[in-house]
């Protein structure tokens, strides 16, 4: 970090020098001009070698400022990619939204100016630097693997069991070989719309920081949590999807003996159950109170069994990353392999579409802004999950909790 920020030094020193020189020549060809009504070859070529400086020194200043963002972020992680808030603000099509007209966004939001609203929130001043995306937590859609579709519905195949007769055999064996059995069934799930809306004045769409604010904190961040209780517990009746954990399989421990069981205990069997159906686990789901009543476990000596209070730690169980949901009842789990026993389809992504043509939002200097996403999830294999609860179980053993 010290010899970049001695970088930044002499680079702006440097800059510094360019800059004189070209102000020294500025006023040279003005006198230039003066004299001969034109430039001295002379002169434009040292200007042209100049600002070819000049812009390289910016670069390097550039490169090395965002080396010491980064760093400050994450002790050298990779760049961080823009938000969707950052990419919606900054576009094209939002900077010459004209409000009285209807447009389509990737991803675009709003509120009025008003002081009882958003006024104390509006600056008038922006603030160089780099603003660091905030840590989210992990969705269940982050589990899924995702496809895309142009239909309401999506028919697949489903195995519903496997039965594994493989055998060695003799080279001219008198009986047939040994045959193997696979199920079928023809299954479907139907494409959900999740939407939600808000007006706001057509104001506050020409203020970028408060934009992709909303943006990541409202709106998008609202239909993520939607999307996951559906993806969870859609009961797949109406207009719900069926979701992974309505379908999935009841826990059911296949004999496994266990001294002074615990919830984790119960959540390692489960995954043996995934294994058993030929799958194996990646994922976890737990509420979040559940989930920190894990973390906080101690030993008898109140040392932390899992978390790491002084670090920063991907949420993770028996090396299977965990999302620590709302959408997740206390005391209920859902475990499974998430990338190959279902998949989640996009019809079409979450994105926001503003218009004035609502209402009598023309004469009121208003907007309306929906935002919306279509959505389906096929589980291929039923058995790849399953859900239960810890039923009172410890977190750990009486003897080695605290």
């Amino acid at each position: 970090m010290a010899q970049i920020d001695d970088d930044i030094k002499n680079i702006n020193a440097s800059l510094g020098q360019v800059n004189e020189q070209l102000k020294k020549h500025a006023e040279q060809a003005k006198a230039d001009i003066s004299a001969h009504a034109q430039l001295s070859e002379e002169t434009k070529a040292k200007v042209d070698q100049l600002l070819v400086a000049q812009g390289e020194l910016q670069a390097n200043l550039q490169a090395a400022q965002q080396v010491i963002a980064k760093l400050e972020q994450g002790g050298g992680a990779p760049a961080k990619a823009r938000t969707i808030g950052e990419v919606v603000a900054t576009s094209d099509v939002c900077k010459n939204f004209n409000p009285g007209m209807q447009g389509s966004f990737t991803v675009k939001a709003a509120i009025t100016r008003e002081d009882a609203s958003a006024g104390g929130l509006i600056e008038t001043h922006r603030v160089p630097g780099v603003v660091a995306t905030p840590n989210q937590r992990l969705f269940l859609r982050d589990l899924l693997s995702w496809g895309s579709t142009t239909s309401d519905s999506i028919e697949y195949v489903r195995e519903t069991g496997f039965t594994n007769n493989a055998d060695v055999v003799a080279e001219n064996p008198t009986n047939p070989k040994p045959e193997s059995d696979l199920a079928f069934e023809l299954d479907s799930a139907k494409v959900a719309t999740i939407a939600h809306w808000i007006r706001a004045s057509k104001q506050v769409l020409r203020d970028a920081g408060q934009l992709q604010a909303y943006i990541n904190g409202r709106l998008m961040y609202g239909l993520k949590l939607k999307e996951e209780a559906q993806l969870l517990k859609g009961s797949g009746v109406g207009l719900n999807i069926n979701g992974l954990y309505t379908q999935a399989s009841v826990y059911a421990n296949p004999g496994v003996v266990v001294q002074n069981e615990t919830a984790i205990d119960r959540l390692r069997i489960a995954m043996l159950q995934v294994t058993l159906a030929e799958y194996e686990a990646d994922g976890i789901v737990l509420n979040p109170i559940d989930w920190t009543t894990i973390e906080l476990s101690k030993t008898t000596e109140n040392a932390y069994l899992f978390a790491t209070p002084r670090g920063l730690a991907v949420p993770g169980l028996w090396a299977r990353p965990v999302v620590a949901t709302k959408a997740m009842d206390i005391g209920d789990f859902l475990t499974g392999a998430f990338k190959m026993g279902a998949q989640g389809w996009d019809r079409e992504e979450a994105n926001i579409t503003v218009s004035n043509q609502d209402r009598d939002n023309f004469v009121k200097n208003m907007v309306t802004i929906l935002c919306e996403e279509d959505v389906a999830l096929t589980v291929f294999r039923p058995e790849a999950f399953v859900k239960g609860g810890f039923d009172g179980l410890p977190v750990v053993d009486g003897g080695a909790g605290g």
